[in-house]
């Protein structure tokens, strides 16, 4: 059995080896996106057995059950030699008992670990699930979203691509339509949004992004800031209605010189009772005076049930204005451009050309790094301005997929129909039928060899 102490050193060396490991991986050169993502979840994958080893290393430390200290007074007491001896007697026995047993050091599964980083397996390349459409976490997969939205009671109907464009401008939704089903389908976006950014963002504390959030958050829902949500004002003087401006009367006994229809037209305008005699009315209305309608007594509200949902709608505004601020933090994230050109582009293209466009996503392992990356060819693809393959789709469009031979240039090859067309604009013939480029053509006449 293994000792308090050996198992503090291995934890001790565990720790420093999975330390070693992290800034190597760290350092190591990521050519595409998929490395980079693999890379991020090895390191999340090695920073969580860290933290749970430092966390059995605290627990050893701290001793509860004394196994520790029983230990220490064992091998530095006045009988360490007894104990010396009976530790070897049981080491003995246990080697008598698995003779085959074989101990296999640390810093092999280490270094296991390391070559199977440099040379990985057809798994390892596949640490993560994504669907086709994600592209293994290039793009936003929000289809399920799309059509949980195009199903909201009053929502306008509009195709994937429109979709795409407007899915997290949020605050151009009128507040009206923002009810319990639009809270689900906020609570479904947002869902897919934190899953897909664990996935393309493992080493992102969700944990801390929630805390930023919220403080972010409360600091503009006070200030009335949060787009999409102004703050409505809730003092019972700026209430729409026959509402009356109290800060001109200092006494309920000059509003009750106003009359009974008046105290009752100002009291219907902030949802209070509006019975009883005049000197009641102006008691309740002057009870009102530099105080918000939350902060009134219940009793005093007429039996609306608009009214008595006040603060609960309060509520309930503010929670979903708060999905929405997630929302919005985690589309600045991820990012939305790239999804929307990728949809654009596979829709253009026809089913054969998306089935050559899948084959070559397969084979082909797309640098990041401009400046040294190898361009991947096998079509021998015109280079674009930007000197990269041209799509498939334009190469044909173009018919450069299409060679012509011209016997009159020496059977010369020319790629596609324009090419072939305009080298005959461009040929001359001299006085001895010989065909010639203009080049050639105007030297041969400036030299009046023709």
């Amino acid at each position: 059995m293994e000792t308090i102490l050996e198992q503090q050193r291995r934890y001790h060396e565990e720790k420093e080896r999975l330390m070693d490991v992290m800034a190597k991986e760290m350092l190591t050169k990521k050519s595409t996106l998929r490395d980079q993502i693999n890379s991020d979840h090895r390191t999340r994958a090695m920073q969580d057995r860290y933290m749970e080893v430092s966390g059995n290393l605290r627990d050893l430390y701290d001793d509860k059950d004394g196994l520790r200290k029983e230990e220490l007074n064992a091998i530095s007491g006045p009988n360490e030699f007894a104990e010396f001896y009976n530790r070897l007697k049981q080491i003995k026995e246990f080697h008598r008992k698995h003779p085959n047993e074989i101990c296999v050091p640390m810093s092999v599964e280490f270094e296991e670990l390391l070559k199977a980083r440099e040379n990985p397996s057809e798994e390892a390349q596949n640490l993560v699930e994504f669907t086709d459409e994600e592209g293994y976490g290039r793009y936003l997969d929000l289809h399920d979203c799309y059509l949980k939205y195009i199903n909201l009671k009053a929502s306008e109907k509009l195709d994937y691509i429109t979709y795409l464009s407007i899915f997290d401008q949020l605050f151009d939704i009128p507040k009206e339509r923002k009810n319990a089903e639009y809270k689900r389908y906020l609570e479904m976006l947002l869902e897919y949004l934190q899953d897909y950014t664990d996935r393309v963002k493992p080493l992102q504390d969700q944990n801390e992004l929630f805390g930023k959030i919220q403080n972010d958050f409360e600091k503009k829902w006070e200030n009335g800031t949060f787009p999409g949500w102004p703050k409505e004002t809730s003092n019972a003087l700026t209430h729409a209605g026959a509402h009356l401006d109290l800060s001109a009367f200092s006494s309920w006994e000059e509003l009750a010189s106003l009359g009974l229809d008046r105290l009752k037209s100002a009291l219907l305008a902030l949802g209070l009772k509006c019975g009883g005699t005049i000197e009641e009315r102006a008691q309740r209305l002057f009870s009102t005076k530099g105080k918000s309608l939350e902060a009134l007594d219940t009793s005093l509200f007429a039996k609306n049930p608009k009214s008595k949902g006040t603060k609960r709608d309060t509520e309930r505004n503010k929670d979903i204005a708060f999905l929405e601020a997630q929302i919005y933090e985690y589309v600045e994230i991820l990012g939305r451009h790239l999804t929307h050109e990728n949809v654009q582009r596979k829709q253009a293209r026809t089913g054969e050309e998306r089935e050559e466009e899948e084959e070559e996503q397969i084979s082909e392992s797309e640098s990041e790094d401009e400046e040294n990356e190898i361009i991947y060819n096998p079509k021998n693809l015109p280079l674009g301005w930007d000197g990269k393959p041209i799509p498939y789709w334009l190469y044909k469009l173009h018919g450069l997929n299409i060679n012509y031979n011209c016997e009159i240039c020496g059977n010369y090859t020319y790629r596609g129909p324009k090419a072939f067309q305009r080298h005959f604009a461009e040929e001359y013939e001299d006085s001895s039928g010989n065909v010639v480029n203009k080049k050639t053509y105007e030297d041969l006449k400036r030299q009046g060899l023709l």
